[in-house]
């Protein structure tokens, strides 16, 4: 059986973003430190909701902050 998961660019944008800190983009977004920390981790994927806020923040379209990454069979 494989795992499908959402793979996640916001390490590397809040690093382009004058090295946003995970606690600066939780404030932003209405979500906790340590959901940042999980979704860029890739143990957790945002909602969709979620995921378009963090795209908002970064100005920057959906597709560039995540992408879908199905395991290999």
């Amino acid at each position: 059986m494989s795992k499908n998961y959402i793979h996640s660019n916001i390490r590397k944008l809040r690093f382009n973003a004058d090295e946003m800190t995970q606690k600066d983009l939780a404030d932003k977004v209405g979500v906790s430190r340590q959901t940042i920390v999980a979704i860029e981790k890739g143990k957790y994927s945002p909602s969709l909701e979620l995921a378009f806020k963090i795209a908002q923040v970064f100005d920057t379209p959906i597709g560039e902050v995540f992408s879908y990454k199905p395991d290999k069979v």
